[in-house]
């Protein structure tokens, strides 16, 4: 009889096909230090479990039968990542070894007429993609879902300023009935901040504060490189309280010389005095809440996303100057723009499923969450002039 291997073992030689490419049994003897027993026994839980294909033998291994090459199947199931929000809703989808395959955007529910029916309008922009993708819903392993408002660690909302009809509803158990599989539910700023610190401009830290500059301020927080949630699930909901001057109620941001930032912005641009002096007191009050927030965390970095996070010379340069003015203390927090930009909340889902579900996407216990890896860019799109977004998390 066959001894099992142990789980850790698996997830090894998982991880080693998975992150390094195809391999041998003796390939993976020597790499991973283990003996030959172990790992053909581990080659053999992996096929079980439908994680591991033959792969073709490499060339150049001189003459006689060539030792049997094993390869990671990321191509059997899928991960699903998505954002949604009034102005627009944002679905990926991801092999089982973290690569993104294919990503649509759609419109936001600020339409739709009540709760269940922008539940359905996000099901049906889940159901189109995965059809445009050609998944099967059997294939679909896990779903993260990022969403704006307080959300606990079980998937409820406990409140949405943004889509109230959410509030006390559990949406993960309602997308669970849909697709049958597990589904793991987040707020959308804590989410971008986890974009931002597995793939973004933050992978080197672990300390960090993400500050989203949009409709409204809002924060999201990963200290030793968690997500940090509170005892309430609240903690980033703190625009409204650190930054003085916004909206009591929502933390919205309001502008006195444009209906909009990006017009504000573009009248300073063109010479607009009163604009100008807006976006300083903006600034200086921005500075003044980031310091206060600093101060109590004492982050490592702090990434600036939402709207205006491409503003560097009429915000972030600036900011940088106020906030050490703020602090003066012997040390200097650097202040870094988003990478992501708006697909950062929608790949920190991705992120969140891996993570919360890494036994049911992988059928093993014991491996972390893949590299993920976006879809490249064209670059076809001009830079948008820096604006507000429709909604903010």
């Amino acid at each position: 009889m066959t001894t099992p291997a142990p789980s850790s073992i698996i997830a090894r030689s998982a991880l080693q096909l998975r992150d390094s490419g195809p391999a041998t049994v003796n390939d993976l003897t020597l790499t991973l230090g283990l003996s030959r027993t172990s790992v053909e026994n581990a080659v053999t839980a992996l096929g079980d479990a439908g994680l591991i294909v033959e792969a073709p033998a490499a060339a150049g291994r001189g003459a006689g039968r060539p030792a049997r090459r094993y390869a990671f199947d990321a191509n059997a199931g899928a991960v699903v990542g998505v954002d949604i929000g009034v102005a627009s809703v944002r679905v990926i989808i991801a092999d089982l070894a973290g690569a993104v395959t294919l990503q649509r955007t759609f419109p936001g529910i600020r339409d739709e007429q009540d709760g269940a029916s922008k539940l359905a309008a996000v099901i049906a922009d889940m159901n189109t993609t995965l059809a445009d993708a050609r998944i099967p819903i059997a294939r679909v392993r896990a779903i993260g879902i990022a969403l704006p408002g307080i959300v606990d660690d079980q998937g409820r909302v406990t409140a949405s300023v943004v889509i109230p009809e959410w509030s006390g509803i559990d949406i993960g158990s309602h997308i669970r009935q849909v697709f049958d599989c597990p589904v793991a539910v987040d707020n959308g700023v804590r989410l971008a901040a986890v974009a931002e610190h597995h793939l973004g401009v933050a992978q080197l830290v672990d300390d960090v504060l993400y500050l989203s500059v949009g409709n409204r301020i809002a924060m999201g927080l990963l200290l030793g490189g968690r997500p940090r949630r509170g005892i309430h699930n609240a903690a980033g909901d703190i625009g409204r309280h650190a930054f003085r001057g916004l909206g009591s109620e929502t933390g919205q941001i309001t502008w006195r010389t444009g209906q909009t930032a990006a017009e504000v912005f573009g009248r300073a641009r063109d010479g607009d005095d009163e604009a100008q002096q807006e976006i300083d007191r903006f600034v200086t009050e921005l500075a003044h809440g980031i310091a206060t927030l600093v101060m109590t965390v004492d982050p490592a970095m702090i990434v600036i996303g939402g709207g205006l996070s491409a503003a560097h010379g009429q915000l972030l340069d600036p900011l940088r100057e106020k906030l050490a003015q703020h602090i003066a203390l012997p040390f200097t927090v650097p202040i870094a723009e988003a990478r992501m930009g708006a697909e950062a909340a929608a790949h920190g889902a991705l992120v969140h499923a891996f993570r919360r579900h890494a036994t049911a996407v992988y059928g093993i216990e014991g491996l972390a969450v893949p590299s993920i890896t976006p879809l490249p860019h064209d670059g076809s799109a001009a830079p948008a002039d820096p604006r507000l977004p429709e909604e903010e998390q």
